[in-house]
């Protein structure tokens, strides 16, 4: 019975967030993602490369509405996003004719790295992931989707999380660097 008195969980709800800090988490991923969609749409669509990923949407979350989050400070967003395309690359080539192995491992094997490396982010689980269930577009990538899309993505909306992130006094991104 201990066991599942612990799933009542011991605390309340956080309290609601002004609607200063939802205007500026919504510019911020609004700006964001834009930047990184318009980049993969203008500049690389033509080409067998791109530049957004599902897990881009969740790291914005974080970095934008979640500024003070220890799981959203660039060393988690940048150092989470590349650790876990190089597991889910490898992950991949090495264990894809078993897409249920490749998927399990990709993940499971990022959030230990991401603990180990105190770079834990949990879109780099999804970004793993992607990497094993990606399709071909993504598997013809290789090894170069951990530079495009996911570090290059992750820099993109890291730059615009430092711009966003400092303009109200109330804001202050980031926490911490390394």
């Amino acid at each position: 019975m201990k066991y599942f008195g612990k799933m009542r969980g011991n605390g309340q709800s956080p309290p609601r967030v002004s609607l200063a800090e939802i205007g500026w988490s919504w510019l911020g991923s609004f700006i964001g993602i834009a930047a990184v969609a318009m980049i993969h749409y203008q500049l690389l669509d033509q080409s067998d490369l791109l530049l957004l990923i599902g897990s881009f949407g969740a790291s914005a979350v974080l970095i934008y509405g979640a500024v003070r989050s220890p799981l959203a400070q660039p060393r988690n967003l940048v150092g989470g996003h590349v650790l876990s395309a190089i597991i889910g690359v490898s992950a991949f080539l090495l264990f894809g004719q078993y897409p249920f192995l490749a998927a399990a491992l990709a993940v499971s094997v990022a959030i230990a790295l991401m603990h180990w490396t105190k770079t834990l982010h949990p879109p780099g689980g999804a970004t793993a992931l992607i990497a094993v269930l990606g399709g071909d577009t993504i598997h013809s990538l290789g090894y170069l989707y951990v530079l495009v899309p996911v570090a290059a993505g992750s820099l993109i909306m890291l730059a615009v999380a430092l711009l966003i992130n400092n303009v109200p006094k109330t804001r202050r991104y980031p926490e911490f660097w390394w």
